[in-house]
């Protein structure tokens, strides 16, 4: 179930996103008069599950419907037989609109100023057709030998700009929105660093670094935080070099190398610290190893066979290394001290819920009103982007490539048990991500094309759409790599 939910979470987020980013593009094409032949959430390769367009003075619906064939006229030599291409398929032309007036009144290539509006059945994006418009998949040969003037390559550069901008500013915007709501609707709940009474356990990197678990992080660089992830940010992104510390009562300092986020990044782990706790039971399971050696809600455990232990990471640690044996459990009730023999399973796991972290060392949460939380979801928009964009510039170290991830990795992010809070968090970031992706210089991005109008601007020559057209393809090419490649190293990472 829990694999499941992370699926749905996905699949609904990205389709919120993808179905925001295309309205983006359809709004400017239509404000500048621009025809958009087809606008579907998910793909739909040879049949839709729901279909609707408005023509002949009302709206048609379909459901489970093969797609409705392209808007084109077959050529004909003089003889009146079909002409060939090199490759023995026939040669056709877009239809004008008086080839489109003269098809019987039910055909749904009618009125093409109306959309066709659409959901296809494969799960994956989704799509705006823009009349005129050279894309991945559009070559210049299939458009009519003379622009029409309801086409986007018919439209003045600057409307060309901002009909491709659209995507990628409505998808900020709506990281806005989502941002403004959540602050709203759920206030904003975190633990704040001065509540780490019992300091943070470090990853084995950050302990080669200098960290040790139980240390408690005061200043970074001389600035300190209240936020774990805003100091995570610090150390990892902004190539922090001087930590204060307080360990063991004692302020101290931790000086890190200038490679510091390159070996976290090399190691693999999601986080190179977080929140130390100590082990204590907040419920035993049925019939469980616990419920068998009688250990109790509010245990408190403190060593295994003599070994003390303080986190709960540790205790976890170590109970999978004594997998199927007996251990000597010491432990505290009701401010005594205990111990008891526990036979462990193969899995080497208690049967117990442990109390967390966040009800042990408490949250600090901010309310706002509708108002206020308008100007702080802005501001928390702009700073997600603005951290995003700065940690971008590890994807391009080795140690960065080598976590890049797909649909499996961005899955992962959402939680297993449904929670709408971290769902609309989750979009939200990820639609800053889409709209940041999107506007790289990249052919087949749409920041691809609004590098071709901007060189268009500057020196006054358009591009060829015979140019754009093989940009598009070869970096179209590149993206389906990258998507193998990081979609690969998921698989890599599953079978590890």
């Amino acid at each position: 179930m829990g694999i499941t939910t992370q699926v749905i979470g996905l699949i609904l987020s990205l389709s919120i996103l993808v179905i925001v980013h295309e309205f983006g593009h359809y709004c400017f094409a239509r404000l500048f008069k621009t025809r958009v032949d087809k606008y579907y959430m998910f793909f739909n390769p040879y049949f839709s599950l729901f279909k609707m367009k408005k023509f002949g003075g009302r709206w048609h619906f379909k459901f489970f419907s093969c797609n409705t064939p392209d808007a084109v006229v077959e050529l004909t030599d003089a003889d009146g037989k079909p002409k060939l291409d090199e490759k023995g398929k026939p040669e056709t032309r877009p239809m004008t609109d008086e080839d489109r007036a003269a098809l019987p009144e039910d055909d749904w290539r009618r009125e093409p100023d109306n959309t066709e509006w659409g959901i296809g059945w494969l799960p994956f994006g989704g799509y705006c057709s823009i009349v005129g418009m050279v894309d991945e998949t559009t070559k210049a040969g299939d458009l009519p030998s003379e622009p029409q003037p309801w086409e986007f390559r018919s439209k003045p550069a600057w409307q060309r700009f901002f009909i491709i901008v659209g995507g990628v500013l409505v998808n900020f915007i709506t990281a806005l929105i989502l941002y403004v709501a959540i602050l709203f609707t759920w206030g904003d709940e975190f633990i704040p660093m001065e509540n780490a009474r019992y300091g943070l356990y470090f990853s084995e990197t950050a302990i080669e670094a200098g960290f040790e678990n139980g240390d408690q992080i005061l200043a970074v660089d001389g600035k300190s935080y209240e936020r774990l992830g805003d100091l995570a940010t610090a150390l990892l992104v902004d190539n922090a070099r001087r930590v204060e510390i307080l360990r063991d009562g004692r302020k101290d300092t931790v000086y890190l190398s200038s490679d510091f986020a390159q070996k976290v990044l090399a190691s693999g782990q999601q986080q190179f610290c977080q929140f130390n706790f100590p082990f204590v039971i907040d419920s035993v399971m049925d019939g469980s190893v616990a419920a068998k050696s009688d250990l109790r809600r509010g245990d408190s455990l403190t060593a295994i066979n003599d070994t003390a232990l303080t986190s709960f990471f540790d205790f976890r640690e170590a109970l999978a290394h004594h997998a199927n044996e007996n251990i000597d459990l010491a432990l505290y009730r009701a401010g005594r001290p205990d111990t008891f023999l526990v036979q462990l399973g193969e899995d080497g796991m208690l049967g117990v819920i442990p109390v967390s972290y966040v009800e042990m060392l408490g949250t600090k949460k901010v309310e706002y009103s509708f108002w206020s939380s308008i100007p702080n979801g802005i501001a928390k928009g702009f700073q997600k982007l603005a951290d995003y964009v700065k940690s971008f510039k590890l994807v391009f170290t080795k140690e960065g490539a080598s976590q890049l991830g797909g649909f499996g990795t961005i899955g992962s992010i959402f939680p297993k048990v449904w929670n709408w809070e971290i769902f609309w968090n989750m979009t939200a970031f990820l639609s800053i991500i889409l709209a940041f992706m999107n506007f790289l210089p990249i052919p087949a991005l749409d920041g691809g094309y609004i590098l071709f109008i901007l060189v268009e601007i500057i020196t006054g020559r358009k591009p060829s759409d015979k140019f754009i057209g093989y940009a598009n393809t070869v970096g179209f090419a590149l993206l389906i790599l990258l998507l193998l490649y990081a979609n690969g190293m998921d698989v890599v990472r599953a079978f590890r």
